[in-house]
């Protein structure tokens, strides 16, 4: 009997524990789990988890106690992607598929310099409100994972992944063109996170008109421009659709950086402002408003 696929999880913020739940009460947890150091084990186990106010069951296993997955999923924020690599490393067999759940489009490079592109899928995760707070996640909209190659060809590797995500009860799509899919997500997130850390709102901060929203639709379009010019056309249809997205979500929910901010933990502000900043010099394309939205973050960590 061919053994069962079985799903790593690293990461154990609002998006791991949502999905983790999500998969460990499809699978179970002999075929879901959380890869975690023995510190960091230790630490999840002694916390009560739960998602919308169930009790989460999750196991954890440590590097030391690692055997291969078939598929690797990181949750993990980009201030510990480097950590989270190396601890995910001795999960990691020959036939291993990652993906990333990370914001911004950098990190599905980073996997691969690691562990090799061939083991590296293309991921956005998209339409969740998601909140942590503490050990209780909750959610009213669980969103969806897009995957696709980095090529975009549909390939044996993308079926499998999808089809072991579809199994584990998590919405996922295949899209052949997934890059513009993250451009996408990025220029959503270079408004709507941002702005909403900046301006202390949650998603209802956003939802109708005024400056919160007003600043949110500009950095969009600094984004769309920047876009352009790396080769990925993003349409006003493109920004009208996040719009509408955007108000649909729960209005007491908020992005993760400004749940961050809350927290005061360190933010995801270079995925975003600090991106477009960057691509702004390359091209010389001016971002003044994504210049005031990174120097307003860096005010509010410098404060914390």
């Amino acid at each position: 009997m061919k053994k069962q696929p079985v799903i790593a999880v690293i990461g154990a913020g609002a998006l791991g524990v949502m999905f983790g739940q999500r998969m460990t009460q499809t699978l179970g947890p002999q075929r879901v789990f959380f890869a975690a150091d023995a510190q960091r084990a230790a630490r999840y186990a002694a916390q009560s988890f739960t998602c919308n106010g169930a009790a989460c069951t999750f196991r954890f296993v440590t590097p030391q106690q690692a055997q291969p997955a078939a598929l690797a999923v990181f949750a993990v924020k980009s201030t510990g992607l480097a950590a989270a690599i190396e601890t995910m490393r001795p999960f990691i067999g020959p036939e291993t598929l990652v993906i990333s759940l990370l914001n911004g489009i950098t990190s599905e490079g980073e996997l691969a310099a690691a562990y090799g592109p061939e083991h590296v899928l293309y991921c956005v995760a998209q339409g969740m409100d998601a909140v942590k707070d503490g050990p209780a996640v909750t959610y009213r909209n669980m969103g969806k994972l897009l995957i696709g190659s980095g090529t975009g060809a549909r390939t044996p590797a993308v079926d499998a992944a999808a089809a072991l995500l579809l199994e584990a009860g998590v919405p996922c799509e295949i899209h052949e063109d997934i890059l513009y899919r993250q451009w996408s997500k990025l220029m959503l997130n270079v408004g709507l996170n941002q702005v909403c850390a900046v301006y202390n709102v949650p998603y209802r901060g956003v939802q109708h008109p005024g400056t919160a929203r007003d600043t949110m639709l500009a950095a969009m379009r600094e984004a769309q421009a920047l876009a352009a010019r790396e080769g990925v056309t993003l349409t006003d249809a493109d920004i009208s659709a996040w719009m509408k997205m955007t108000d649909a979500l729960n209005p007491d929910g908020m992005p993760s950086m400004r749940q961050d901010t809350l927290a005061r933990r360190p933010t995801e502000v270079e995925l975003f402002a600090g991106a477009m900043r960057r691509l702004g010099e390359k091209h010389s394309v001016p971002t003044p408003v994504n210049d005031m939205l990174y120097r307003r973050i860096a005010e509010l960590e410098a404060a914390y």
